[in-house]
């Protein structure tokens, strides 16, 4: 895997791609920065070698062309202060004052282009408006991980137009080696926990992890479909009743693995979906009519820490509860801690990925005693269910 650190950027202009998809309140002010702040150190390393940037990025979903409230111009006073340098802005990607601006570019200087995907062509992978990107640096740096699953020209066309100046930024070399760590190199015992809503979005990683797991937890929404799936009562629980028998082939085809399949014992069930709502414990497969599940219970927690304090390897992608309401937030909580801990204490190489479970992590402030906390979403969800990322591949390749 070559990196940023195997590059010398002197005098270069290296086009950066980078996942500046951040959240913008009404104000356009930016309401979480993760995803610049995580792309600093590669920027820096780039100028500390004497090179200069132009960044490349998409935001949201711009449907007809410019959209003042999609513009990236809204973050150059926050990246600016951030590396401690002025930003300069161009309002397009491929236009000849663009080309001006990036030519004109001195060691030291950054240059931040217009959303990609105000150009249809960013998304469609159009080899010419690729052409017209490439013209701007001399090398091809690939930071953006979020994207790495899309064949768009930024992400993937525009490596073939570099193809002895192309690295990947520490960014993207952090998540695919963390990725590999876990997905290829993992030391056993390896433990999935698996949750959030929908069996639907996590079936083909839970075939893919079947044979390469020891220990399969499920938790969340979709645990009460394989509890249905088993003959258990689950009230009103969510169900996605059209997947009743996937999840019985899902139980068979785990025994074959010789996979421990776990799945909560007892849980804490609502009479309505609602923080306020009245709650109490009940066994997972018992659940009345007219109450449905919102939380793991204290039997599947502490039998949850067992299985994880013994693994070497972690992977958890979903919450086990409705943790944004604090009433039912115990359990994803109390997982939390006992991955955290399994790092700290006993070595184990854990993995957290996925929106609501990075969600999860950063609310009870756990971010830094985990291993790796993937900002991938999508793109991390498909490299685990073992499919090749487009935006990797165009690196190594």
């Amino acid at each position: 895997m070559k990196t940023v650190d195997e590059y010398n950027f002197a005098a270069k202009r290296a086009l950066v791609r980078v996942d500046f998809n951040v959240p913008l309140d009404d104000g356009q002010r930016i309401t979480d920065t993760t995803r610049i702040d995580a792309t600093i150190p590669t920027i820096r390393k780039i100028l500390g070698d004497g090179g200069s940037v132009i960044l490349m990025s998409h935001l949201g979903r711009p449907k007809k062309g410019h959209e003042n409230k999609l513009s990236l111009q809204h973050l150059v006073s926050y990246l600016a202060e951030k590396l401690e340098v002025r930003v300069n802005f161009a309002d397009d990607c491929i236009s000849e004052s663009t080309g001006r601006k990036a030519a004109a570019l001195k060691p030291g200087e950054v240059l931040l282009l217009e959303n990609l995907r105000f150009y249809k062509e960013e998304e469609a992978g159009d080899r010419d408006f690729t052409a017209k990107l490439a013209a701007l640096g001399d090398v091809y740096v690939n930071d953006a991980f979020g994207t790495a699953h899309r064949a768009h020209a930024s992400t993937t066309i525009l490596a073939e137009f570099f193809p002895n100046d192309k690295v990947f930024g520490y960014l993207m070399a952090g998540e695919v080696g963390s990725l590999n760590k876990v997905m290829k190199e993992a030391q056993k015992p390896f433990t999935a926990i698996l949750g959030g809503a929908k069996v639907s979005t996590k079936i083909q990683i839970i075939n893919y992890l079947l044979s390469k797991v020891d220990n399969l937890i499920i938790g969340g929404g979709m645990m009460f479909t394989f509890i249905k799936a088993m003959g258990g009562k689950v009230g009103g629980s969510m169900v996605e009743e059209d997947l009743l028998e996937l999840a019985k082939n899902t139980i068979e085809g785990a025994k074959s693995f010789g996979v421990n399949l776990i799945l909560p014992t007892d849980v804490m069930i609502a009479n309505a979906f609602a923080n306020d709502a009245e709650k109490k414990l009940c066994a997972s497969d018992k659940i009345p009519d007219g109450w449905m599940g919102l939380d793991i219970g204290p039997e599947s927690i502490t039998e949850f820490r067992k299985i994880i304090k013994s693994s070497k390897t972690i992977l958890w992608n979903g919450p086990m509860g409705v943790f944004e309401m604090d009433n039912f937030a115990t359990g994803t909580r109390d997982i939390a801690l006992a991955i955290a801990t399994a790092s700290s204490e006993t070595g184990a190489f854990s993995l957290v990925g996925g929106g609501d479970s990075v969600a999860a992590i950063n609310k009870f402030k756990l971010a830094d005693k985990v291993s790796y906390v993937s900002t991938g979403g999508g793109a991390m969800l498909e490299f685990i269910e073992g499919k090749t990322l487009p935006g990797v591949a165009a690196i190594e390749g």
